[in-house]
């Protein structure tokens, strides 16, 4: 007679974890970043004022809605992005202090204008 072992399911995770390293895996390891959403739209961000948690790090995503492309650029926030005309560019921001960091589109500048405040 031919028995076959089922290892349970935490076992193998033990193994697992115990051949690859994963030993200090916690649950919030694999808690996704904050998100902010920013949109371009008739040449101006909207929203003006976006507000983020401090001390993490932000997963910013820009929709650009116009027909035309457009720059987001921050100095305060070492970013500088060409999104193309209908597209989604996600943008990684942070950790940041508590406090404001502007932004502006490059190609818009008279317009498109805005602020990140972290708190």
């Amino acid at each position: 007679m031919t028995s076959t072992c089922k290892p349970s399911l935490s076992l193998l995770f033990a193994l697992a974890a115990a051949g690859f390293g994963l030993a200090g895996f916690t649950p919030s390891a694999l808690a996704a970043d904050p998100e902010a959403q920013l949109v371009i739209k008739n040449h101006r961000f909207e929203p003006t004022e976006l507000k983020v948690p401090a001390g993490q790090r932000v997963k910013l995503v820009v929709h650009n809605q116009d027909g035309t492309a457009e720059e987001f650029e921050s100095h305060a926030l070492n970013r500088e992005k060409v999104i193309p005309a209908g597209a989604k560019v996600a943008l990684f921001i942070g950790p940041l202090k508590a406090g404001r960091y502007e932004f502006f589109g490059e190609y818009h500048g008279d317009t498109a204008k805005g602020v990140i405040v972290a708190e």
